[in-house]
């Protein structure tokens, strides 16, 4: 078995994360904020719950709108943005690239690669589940191939819970 992540066509996923789908292997729910929060709360949350992302929601809709990283924050820091002033809104003005939760992980892999994101919102319909990152679907590639007893047990979901709002 081959462990060798590949693209543009070729097999992403060895072994039996071909088999998983994003729903068996995202985090539900995520940690989530709102668009108008400053960026020292979308901080504080990403230390507090130990997150590279957070998922910015719509008020009631729980529908993702946008997604800020740490790589963003660490850039209005270099840009000398004061992150108590300034607004999730204005430094964030994509939609996200999301993903349902019934698709398998090679496919979630290869629109990560296609679309260069590391995070990927989980959804149904529109509504935010969970969020599956690329460094947890190459722990699952990499794992080693489950006996024929422990694969025929449900599979465990990779990750912690919590739904935060500031």
């Amino acid at each position: 078995m081959s462990n060798n992540i590949l693209f543009q066509g070729e097999a992403v996923l060895a072994g039996s994360a071909r088999r998983h789908t994003v729903g068996q292997l995202m985090r539900p729910p995520t940690t989530t904020i709102e668009p108008e929060a400053h960026l020292a709360a979308a901080a504080y949350l990403m230390k507090h719950f130990h997150d590279s992302a957070l998922v910015v929601v719509a008020d009631n809709t729980h529908e993702p709108v946008a997604l800020i990283t740490e790589a963003e924050i660490a850039r209005a820091v270099a840009d000398e943005k004061d992150l108590e002033d300034t607004r999730i809104t204005q430094i964030v003005t994509a939609k996200p690239v999301t993903v349902q939760a019934d698709v398998l992980a090679e496919d979630a892999v290869r629109l990560m690669l296609s679309e260069g994101v590391r995070h990927l919102p989980v959804v149904e319909g529109r509504r935010l589940v969970g969020m599956v990152e690329l460094a947890d679907l190459v722990r699952v590639s990499l794992a080693p191939e489950p006996s024929t007893a422990e694969a025929d047990q449900p599979s465990r979901r990779i990750g912690r819970s919590r739904s935060v709002r500031p």
